[in-house]
C-alpha cells in the first residue's frame, strides 16, 4: 500500500524554546493540534478551556501524555473576566480559539453563542488592552461573516456549483468582499472579528484576524452541525445513514489542520505584516469539493458505499465559498500544502485506528 506523506515541517520558524502560548480554547480540535505543535517547538502552553465540548478532556489527555509538564490547564470560561484575565499572565502570544461554532446551535441559543463568542473575545481584549506590556493576539474568524452569498452569480457544473465569474472561478472570495453577518453565529463571530480589528486600530493592540475556512484533520469529533468532512467520514465507518443537506453541490475549500497551524507559525513569525488586518485563510481554488465529490472520495478510501438521505436547506448555508488566499500568501510567504485526497486519506487512517485502540468511541458517545 502507498505510504502517505507524513505532515511537513513547517518553513516558519520562530524561537519558542520556553515561550509561553497562551490558547484559549486549547482542548478543542483545533487547539489540540496546535499546542502539540508549540510544545515540539519547545514552548510552554497553557490552555484556557471550560472542557464542555465532547471529546476536550481526551484530548487533553493526549496532550498531557504528548507534552508532560509544557501544558498547564486553566479550567475556566472566557465569559469571566476574572478567569481570563489570569490566562493572560506571562503569555507572550495568544491565539484566541474558544468559541460556538455551530451555526445551528446557535438559532436555539443565541444568547450563549453571543456571550462566548462576542462577549468572550470582548473580555481577552480587554484584559489585553489593560496590560502595560501587549503581547501578539491572532483572532480564528470565519468565513461565515459573508454571510449567505445569495448574489453570487451560480451555475450547475456536474456534481457541483461553480461561479459564472471567471475571476472568481479562479482566485475564490477576496476580502473586499463586504461582510453580511447571517444566522445568530454569524453575528456574534462578526462582532468579535470587528472588535478585533478595531481594538488593533483604536488602541494599538498588536492583534490579526484570520478568517477560516473549512476545516478538517485528527482530534475533530464531527457532527451534523460542524466538522461536516470528518463527520461523513465517521458515519461511513459507522456504516450510518448521511444527511446530505440542500442538493449536495455546495462547494467549500478544505483546510487540513496541519496548514491551520502553519497559518498561525507564518502569521506570528511575520507579525509586522498581518498586525491590525484581516484575512482569508483556507484551501484556496485548488482544494474545493462538494458534498457530493466528498462521498465519492469516501468512497474510494474506505471501499463502502455510505447510504445517504437528502435533507432540507440550512439557514445561511451559501451555495459556494472559496477564499481567495492571496493576501495571506503575499504577507507570510503562506500556502497550504495538503491537498483534499490526501487529507482525507490521513483523517480516514486516523479514525480508523481511533476507533480500533477504543477511546474515539468512548467520546463518540459524548456527541450522540
Amino acid at each position: 500500500m502507498r505510504r502517505l506523506p507524513e505532515p511537513h515541517p513547517g518553513p516558519y520558524i520562530l524561537d519558542r524554546m520556553g515561550k509561553r502560548i497562551l490558547i484559549t480554547g486549547g482542548a478543542g480540535f483545533i487547539g489540540t493540534n496546535l499546542a502539540a505543535r508549540l510544545c515540539e517547538d519547545g514552548a510552554r502552553v497553557r490552555v484556557l478551556d471550560d472542557l464542555s465540548r465532547p471529546g476536550s478532556g481526551r484530548n487533553l489527555t493526549w496532550l498531557f501524555d504528548r507534552s508532560g509538564g509544557q501544558v498547564e490547564l486553566l479550567r475556566g470560561d472566557v465569559r469571566d473576566r476574572s478567569t481570563v484575565a489570569r490566562a493572560l499572565e506571562g503569555a507572550e502570544e495568544v491565539v484566541h480559539l474558544a468559541a460556538r461554532t455551530a451555526v445551528t446551535a446557535s438559532l436555539t441559543d443565541p444568547v450563549s453563542d453571543f456571550q462566548v463568542n462576542a462577549m468572550g473575545t470582548l473580555h481577552l481584549l480587554e484584559a489585553l488592552r489593560a496590560r502595560e506590556v501587549r503581547p501578539p493576539l491572532i483572532f480564528t474568524s470565519t468565513h461565515e461573516v459573508y454571510g449567505a452569498l445569495d448574489d453570487v452569480p451560480l451555475s450547475v457544473n456536474g456534481r457541483r456549483y461553480r461561479p459564472t465569474d471567471h475571476h472568481l472561478r479562479l482566485r475564490g472570495l477576496s476580502e473586499l468582499r463586504p461582510l453580511d453577518f447571517c444566522s445568530p453565529h454569524g453575528c456574534s463571530k462578526g462582532t468579535a472579528d470587528q472588535y478585533v480589528l478595531d481594538y488593533a486600530r483604536t488602541y494599538h493592540l498588536p492583534a490579526a484576524v484570520l478568517r477560516l475556512g473549512s476545516v478538517y484533520g485528527p482530534h475533530q469529533l464531527g457532527t451534523g452541525e460542524q466538522g461536516w468532512v470528518t463527520h461523513f467520514l465517521l458515519r461511513a465507518l459507522e456504516g450510518d445513514l448521511i444527511t446530505v443537506h440542500g442538493d449536495g453541490r455546495q462547494v467549500r475549500d478544505l483546510l487540513h489542520v496541519d496548514d491551520v497551524v502553519e497559518a498561525f507559525s507564518a502569521a506570528l513569525s511575520r507579525f509586522d505584516r498581518v498586525a491590525g488586518k484581516a484575512f482569508n485563510v483556507g484551501g484556496g481554488p485548488t482544494n474545493t469539493v462538494s458534498p457530493l465529490e466528498l462521498l465519492s472520495l469516501i468512497e474510494s478510501v474506505s471501499g463502502r458505499r455510505a447510504e445517504v438521505r437528502v435533507g432540507g436547506w440550512r439557514p445561511a448555508d451559501p451555495r459556494y465559498f472559496v477564499s481567495d488566499i492571496q493576501r495571506f500568501h503575499e504577507a507570510t510567504g503562506w500556502s497550504p500544502r495538503v491537498d483534499v485526497p490526501t487529507g482525507v486519506r490521513r483523517l480516514h487512517q486516523w479514525l480508523s485506528s481511533e476507533r480500533v485502540t477504543g477511546p474515539l468511541e468512548r467520546a463518540l458517545q459524548e456527541v450522540r
